[in-house]
């Protein structure tokens, strides 16, 4: 069933990671920054989620995740399972320092992002925070009758490269409707002012004269 929750709605995240500490930690986390988290420890608990009515529009997945943790090959499965059940959702893969090969496979399967492990509190939160971005789009766009945006990394150069050049074009297409009133390109984005201004000093967007 595709994502349809409404715009007002705190934004869903499913944290699918197998160490108890770190979840607990990054859920408390999350949950403080105002989203509603989904817990699962594994594969087959992940789709449990997934299968919902109301399925999380967003994924923290962990590569390395039971039986076999010491390898991707179950994190790289359940991506795959969880894109086939729900395939729009924004899936950030977490994977070790020296798991990059890995990282760029999860990226070519579909997944929104990579984050390297130890991943700062700070840098994730951006990261849901853009997921969220696109995913509130896409929903906005399928209820308007328009053609589902669609992102392809291109693995050369790198996932967050090719997500900005989708983020800055939503950013402009967004300003431009609301006439380049930033409070409600603001709203329309589900965003802070403040980090609209952010992104347009980022992509050196002005208001036209």
């Amino acid at each position: 069933m595709p994502h349809a929750a409404p715009a007002t709605r705190s934004p869903a995240v499913l944290l699918v990671e197998d160490d108890a500490a770190l979840s607990g930690y990054l859920a408390a986390a999350l949950r403080g920054k105002g989203y509603q988290v989904h817990c699962a420890t594994d594969r087959a608990s992940a789709l449990v989620c997934m299968e919902q009515p109301h399925a999380p529009a967003l994924v923290l997945l962990d590569l390395g995740l039971p039986p076999h943790p010491s390898t991707m090959r179950e994190g790289l499965q359940a991506l795959q399972d969880i894109l086939r059940t729900q395939p729009g959702t924004k899936v950030l893969v977490l994977t070790g320092q020296d798991e990059a090969s890995a990282a760029h496979e999860a990226v070519r399967l579909g997944a929104f992002d990579f984050l390297t492990k130890p991943a700062a509190l700070d840098a994730l939160l951006q990261a849901l925070q853009r997921a969220n971005l696109f995913a509130r789009e896409e929903a906005r766009m399928v209820l308007a009758g328009e053609t589902r945006l669609s992102i392809t990394a291109r693995i050369l150069e790198g996932p967050k490269e090719a997500g900005a050049q989708v983020e800055e074009q939503l950013l402009r297409r967004s300003l431009a409707g609301a006439s380049y009133n930033v409070t409600e390109a603001a709203r329309q984005l589900g965003l802070a002012r403040e980090h609209v201004y952010y992104y347009m000093n980022k992509y050196g967007i002005r208001r036209p004269d």
